[in-house]
């Protein structure tokens, strides 16, 4: 069961976890500008009106302060919140070890993201990730539910190790 508490938004205003409307999905992350994490967050950009219109607000956690965070997450819509103390993340059991990066699965992903954030970089338009925090955490997502109760999660096994947007959207039916 998680209580009820309020984070502040990387990009202004307040995150309710648990929310009293609709269903939380909490995305635990690595550092600001990670590859990985920009790879899985792209599918949940160009998916954020379908994910909405099934009753889910998205909060992304990232170990990293505000002010580096920002610059990496600004065109997201939805809330992204700075944890640079990792005090969300041992709270809620999340992760690190070197597997996350030495696991083959996650090197293919490794790849992408590189490729597809340098583009950006060498235009100016994507600061260098710094990684700070550490670079070897492991993802994990958590479905809660209004009432506070978490009805379903995954704890990835490497970098890349996280929900689907259809994984997301088949918890929540069933939760439904």
């Amino acid at each position: 069961m998680i209580t009820t508490r309020e984070w502040e938004s990387v990009l202004g205003g307040p995150v309710r976890v648990p929310d009293p409307d609709r269903l939380v999905h909490l995305q635990f992350r690595r550092f600001a500008g990670c590859p990985v994490c920009n790879l899985h967050l792209r599918t949940i950009v160009t998916r954020h009106a379908e994910i909405e219109a099934r009753g889910i607000a998205e909060v992304v956690v990232f170990h990293s302060p505000a002010d580096e965070l920002r610059r990496h997450v600004a065109d997201f819509p939805f809330a992204v919140v700075a944890d640079p103390d990792k005090r969300l993340y041992v709270e809620f059991g999340v992760e690190a070890a070197p597997r996350s990066v030495l696991d083959p699965r996650a090197w293919g992903a490794i790849v992408r993201g590189l490729v597809r954030d340098l583009g950006p970089f060498l235009r100016g338009r994507r600061p260098l990730p710094t990684g700070s925090g550490g670079r070897l955490g492991l993802p994990a997502d958590f479905l809660i539910a209004p009432d506070g109760r978490v009805v379903a999660e995954k704890r990835g096994v490497h970098a890349y190790d996280q929900w689907t947007v259809d994984e997301l959207l088949a918890a929540a039916d069933r939760f439904a």
